[in-house]
């Protein structure tokens, strides 16, 4: 029966591994899965589901680590649009950085660097920092209302521990009244205080969380309203001559840029005039000669149902507001009328051409296309010259921005300008590929030269052509953005989130009262140099002796 019962035990014994285990520990002192050096060391990797790879992702994601490179990542991506011309808010930039760096250009259009913030990279930084920018949000939110409405942290029992902690020696009648008197004390300071039977325990600096929390969520609020105002936004860019007159439909723009969300019926019924566009020069400083000190468009705006036009004057960074939108100085030059008639005798072209500058003395190039002349089409590549002056080289330039002796070159090339095919073509340049240079360059023919209020004829009996007077131009920007009060109302509200975590210490304080006396201790959530001051302050305060009342006298 002995014999049995020991067999059934240690068969019992070789069923639990718990036991073989302990064996085995037993015989070579070691655990049982130790693995020794030289003995294989396979290991089974655990396997992620596609959910347990989402949360994963997930809390890569809503980190505040990651939160904290995208805003970074979209800081560095927002650097290329202040480097090169926006199409949404300098569309002739992008035309002269297209005709100046021709082989460049194409490249960094494949990249979507003149469209930076409407670029498919831009928004996925964008959308990312949103979402992680949530994520991180608003389970700190749901923890920090807990922590509100949850009571200060119950007194320890050792107050020792604390960074900040004083002792004062106190009898039974005092340490019967330091607990009221430390109750009052740090509830006058805005402390939130809970009082046991032998202590005081006392927290402040729960906007300290909330400043914190304020500052993200209004980024969130930042995010949300530049998403807002992007899709229901609108820019639009006209090349206004003097004289001329724009009204505010989608057939007035020279070049519309509207947010994925855009209306035709937000635009805005009101028509512009462009009187007149003065330039202030620097004439004194002999270093900055000829430096713009001022540009300044005078516009009469008349709005629908105004009974009269309203003069007003747009100025770089001073708009022209109007329900709705607002007008914008972006640009100028000068608009050269030309009147060209052809070998027929007839008026084939008449009318400014705006000429686009090239450099700080608004040397400038202008296109002039003829379709429509007889017996051939041909187009004109001119340069305009406020102040010429011709080179050794007898090359000419432009030695002041200001009128002062303008002159135009024309080079003149005869054939077909595609235009009839029925594909958009830039107006501010000519393809000169298939067509026949009949001036200038190593045609030696010379170039066509023009003072104001002179013609020439033409080559190849073309026909003639003159320079009948001078305008300037104006480029405007009509812009519309309902989400930029947003934008600075979240803005400001992060500042102020910012400042209150910044400025705001979150302390907790402790007093207690035993056989031996009175213990004050104190503990901050992060760096705070005042706090042996409140200590000290508090264990002073405890040892004044109470003021005597009326009854008591």
């Amino acid at each position: 029966m002995a014999t049995s019962q020991r067999s059934k035990k240690k068969g019992s014994d070789a069923q639990d591994p718990n036991l073989r285990t302990r064996s085995a520990t037993s015989v070579t002192g070691r655990p049982d899965d130790h693995i020794s050096a030289g003995e294989p060391t396979a290991i089974n990797q655990p396997s992620l589901s596609l959910i347990g790879w989402a949360r994963w992702i997930w809390r890569q994601l809503t980190s505040m680590r990651t939160a904290l490179l995208l805003l970074l990542f979209l800081a560095a991506a927002a650097i290329p649009g202040s480097l090169y011309p926006q199409r949404t808010a300098d569309p002739n930039g992008v035309t002269t950085f297209f005709q100046s760096n021709p082989t460049l250009a194409p490249v960094l259009d494949k990249f979507q660097l003149f469209d930076v913030y409407s670029s498919a990279w831009f928004s996925a930084i964008y959308i990312l920092l949103f979402t992680s920018l949530i994520g991180c949000v608003l389970p700190r939110v749901a923890v920090h209302y807990k922590a509100l409405m949850s009571p200060p942290a119950a007194t320890p029992s050792n107050l020792a521990r604390m960074p900040a902690f004083q002792t004062a020696k106190a009898g039974a009648k005092k340490r019967a009244r330091a607990l009221d008197a430390a109750f009052a004390q740090l509830k006058s300071q805005g402390y939130r205080v809970v009082r046991t039977e032998d202590s005081v325990a006392a927290e402040r600096g729960y906007w300290r969380e909330t400043g914190n929390l304020l500052f993200h969520i209004s980024l969130v609020g930042v995010l949300i309203s530049v998403g807002f105002g992007g899709a229901y936004s609108y820019s639009g860019q006209r090349v206004l001559v003097e004289g001329d007159t724009f009204v505010n439909n989608l057939a007035g723009y020279d070049s519309f840029s509207p947010g994925i969300a855009f209306s035709q019926n937000q635009l805005t019924a009101f028509s512009a005039t462009l009187n007149r566009f003065d330039v202030t020069y620097d004439l004194k400083n002999k270093t900055n000669l000829g430096t713009p000190l001022d540009f300044a468009a005078h516009v009469s705006l008349r709005e629908r149902g105004a009974s009269k036009a309203k003069d007003t004057v747009i100025r770089v960074n001073e708009p022209a507001e109007i329900p709705g939108a607002k007008v914008y100085l972006t640009g100028n030059g000068y608009a050269p009328v030309i009147t060209i008639h052809d070998g027929k005798g007839k008026i084939a072209f008449s009318g400014p051409v705006e000429f686009l500058p090239q450099d700080a003395n608004m040397t400038s190039l202008g296109v002039i296309k003829v379709p429509d002349a007889k017996p051939q089409q041909f187009g004109i590549l001119s340069f305009f010259y406020p102040t010429a002056a011709q080179l050794k080289s007898k090359a000419y330039t432009s030695v002041y921005p200001a009128p002062a002796s303008p002159l135009i070159t024309m080079n003149v090339y005869e054939g077909n300008l595609g235009l009839d095919s029925g594909i958009p073509s830039n107006a501010f340049s000519l393809a000169v590929h298939g067509l026949k240079q009949l001036t200038g360059g190593k045609t030696n023919v010379e170039s066509i030269k023009l003072r104001l209020g002179e013609s020439a004829n033409l080559p190849n009996g073309l026909g003639t052509v003159s320079f009948d007077s001078l305008r300037r131009y104006a480029a405007l920007d009509v812009d519309y953005n309902p989400g930029q009060g947003w934008v600075l109302f979240f803005a400001l509200l992060s500042l102020a989130g910012l400042i209150m975590s910044l400025v705001i210490p979150r302390r907790r304080v402790w007093v207690k009262v035993d056989q031996g006396g009175i213990q004050v201790a104190a503990l901050a959530r992060g760096d705070d140099p005042l706090l042996e001051r409140v200590v000290t302050e508090l264990v002073t305060k405890l040892n004044q002796k109470p003021e005597k009342t009326e009854d008591e006298n």
